[in-house]
């Protein structure tokens, strides 16, 4: 039996996330994985049973990196602002540093291939301690959980989108989240969510 080499490990989950998000799940096969990895097919099988292991594997691993970003120096005692404040800059944080894993786990979370089931209960926990602290405490409304993610979080990951991008809206100049517009698009959420 043929060891495993942490170096080709690596390389090989860096060009499989790579070949998906650049070229969807079709892009991807073991074939093409190997020849962009640099190793053998027989070599990709000593990590992943299959196409759908490799993807399961790297959802959850891709996924546990996130949520240990997000809730660095996160306390879910905190005030509702400072959290979410918190919440973005680190969320956004882990997107600049890691743009393929973002697109990644995007592209994967709404897809059947994955059982998303198995998420860390310490990232639950944490944010429900959160979000249910600040409505105690009438710092929010109660909303139900898609309507509150969807007004907390979507407006952050487009605009970190557009800033990874280099882009805008058409006819507009590139796009740049900086401290001054996290701080406004942060203010104007805040305010949407306050009673």
């Amino acid at each position: 039996m043929r060891t495993r080499d942490i170096n080709k490990e690596t390389i090989i989950r860096e060009k499989a996330i790579e070949m998906i998000v650049d070229h969807g799940f079709e892009g991807l096969s073991m074939h093409k994985l190997a020849k962009a990895a640099g190793v053998s097919v027989a070599t990709i099988y000593i990590y992943f049973k299959d196409r759908e292991d490799l993807i399961q594997q790297l959802y959850a691993e891709e996924m546990q990196k996130m949520v240990e970003a997000t809730l660095r120096d996160f306390d879910p005692e905190s005030h509702f602002d400072e959290g979410l404040k918190v919440q973005w800059l680190n969320r956004m944080n882990y997107c600049f540093e890691n743009p393929y894993s973002m697109f990644f786990t995007e592209q994967v979370k709404h897809s059947p291939l994955v059982d998303r089931s198995n998420i860390d209960t310490r990232f639950l926990n944490a944010m429900h301690r959160f979000v249910h602290r600040a409505i105690e405490r009438n710092e929010i409304i109660p909303l139900p959980v898609e309507i509150y993610w969807s007004i907390a979080f979507a407006p952050l990951y487009q605009l970190v989108k557009f800033h990874i991008a280099k882009s805008s809206m058409p006819g507009r100049p590139p796009f740049n989240l900086d401290e001054s517009k996290i701080n406004l698009a942060l203010s104007l959420v805040i305010k949407a969510l306050k009673p």
